[in-house]
C-alpha cells in the first residue's frame, strides 16, 4: 500500500539494540526516541526520501501530577498510579516524570514560545500516554505537522522528575512516549503535496477523494 498509518511506542527503561539502560542521569536532557541511545530505538533517524511525505498526526507522554505538601507524601509510594520520591524528603510535590514531548523537523524544533525561542514541547498531563481515566487528554495536535520529502524529523522526551525514581534506573512504564503518523509513499505522495499547495488537510480520505477527482475528470 502506499498509505500506511503506523504508531511507535518508546519505553525508557527498555533496552536498546546496545544494551544500555537509561538512568536518572539523563534527566533534563532531550532524547530522541528514535535514536537517543537509551530506551528502545530503531537503527537510523526517521526520515522521509524523495518520493514520501508524512503527516505526524499524534504525540503524547507519560504524564505527572500534583500531589498534596511534599511531607504528606510518604516516600515510596504512589499517587494517580504515578510514582513519588523514594523517601519523604524527597518528595517534591509532584508524581511521575514532569516530561514534555517536542517534534524536531531537520534541526528545527515545532514547539515554540511567543518570542520564538524553543522549548520542551507538549507536557505528559496535556497528552498523556497512556489515557486512563486518571489522565485524560486536553491538547489535540492539529493542525498535524507535515514531513515535507526529503526532511529528516524526531520525537524527543525531556524529563525533570528523577527523584521519583529509586536506585537510578527506571521501570517498565515509568517513562514513555508514544506517536502515531501516515507515512505517504508513491502516487500518494504526489497528492498529498498537491493538497498542501491547494490549502487542503492532508489526510487518508482527502487524498482518496482527489483519487475520485482525477478518475471522474478522465472519464468525462
Amino acid at each position: 500500500m502506499s498509505m500506511r498509518s503506523q504508531v511507535y511506542e518508546w519505553d525508557a527503561a527498555r533496552t536498546n539494540v546496545s544494551g544500555t539502560e537509561m538512568t536518572t542521569t539523563q534527566f533534563g536532557s532531550a532524547l530522541s526516541i528514535f535514536v537517543g541511545g537509551f530506551g528502545n530505538n530503531i537503527t537510523k533517524p526517521a526520515e522521509t526520501t524523495a518520493t514520501q511525505f508524512c503527516v505526524i498526526e499524534d504525540i503524547a507522554v507519560t504524564p505527572s501530577a500534583f500531589t498534596m505538601n511534599a511531607g504528606d507524601i510518604a516516600g515510596g509510594s504512589s499517587y494517580r498510579g504515578l510514582p513519588t520520591g523514594p523517601t519523604t524528603q524527597d518528595s517534591t510535590g509532584i508524581a511521575g516524570p514532569r516530561a514534555y514531548v517536542q517534534i524536531r523537523i531537520n534541526t528545527t524544533d515545532y514547539f515554540l514560545d511567543p518570542d520564538n525561542v524553543g522549548n520542551d514541547g507538549v507536557p505528559g498531563t496535556a497528552s498523556p500516554y497512556p489515557r486512563s481515566v486518571n489522565f485524560q487528554p486536553c491538547f489535540n495536535l492539529y493542525p498535524d505537522v507535515y514531513v515535507l520529502p526529503g526532511q529528516t524529523w524526531d520525537v524527543r522526551v525531556t524529563a525533570y522528575q528523577s527523584n521519583n525514581y529509586t536506585a537510578g534506573d527506571l521501570s517498565a512504564g515509568d517513562l514513555q512516549c508514544f506517536v502515531k503518523y501516515t507515512l505517504y509513499d508513491g502516487p500518494d505522495a504526489l497528492i498529498a503535496n498537491k493538497l498542501l499547495e491547494m490549502g487542503i488537510s492532508v489526510n487518508p480520505g482527502n487524498v482518496d477523494w482527489y483519487k475520485r477527482t482525477l478518475i471522474q475528470s478522465q472519464g468525462m
